[in-house]
């Protein structure tokens, strides 16, 4: 299989926006042959993550949540902390939400290349 790369300039765009379009190449719903049950998606390439646009008050507002598995573990991080940290995460968790929960995912996002 021959798979194309795309490069995609984040400047200015909405994360779920951005992540939509990402998802659709990935998953290869851009090519006429596609097919849900095949890895046939091609590779992206993203630019400028740090000037990704958030709308509303999400910065603020939008928590990521995560367990240890111990009692009383869990784990809150803002959306505006993390960003500041580690802006590439923001969009590798957006994009890796909207993939499909199966077996084709890792080998999906393994293709998302953030620069």
């Amino acid at each position: 299989m021959d798979r194309k790369t795309y490069t995609i300039d984040a400047t200015g765009k909405p994360l779920g926006r951005l992540a939509v379009e990402i998802v659709k190449i990935l998953r290869g719903k851009n090519k006429t042959d596609f097919d849900p049950s095949r890895d046939m998606g091609d590779v992206v390439v993203v630019k400028n993550v740090e000037k990704i646009k958030f709308t509303g008050k999400k910065l603020k507002q939008k928590i990521y949540l995560k367990h240890s598995g111990y009692i009383g573990g869990l784990k809150e991080i803002p959306l505006e902390r993390l960003f500041e940290k580690n802006p590439k995460e923001v969009l590798r968790k957006a994009v890796w939400g909207m993939l499909p929960k199966n077996k084709l995912r890792k080998k999906m996002i393994k293709r998302l290349k953030i620069i």
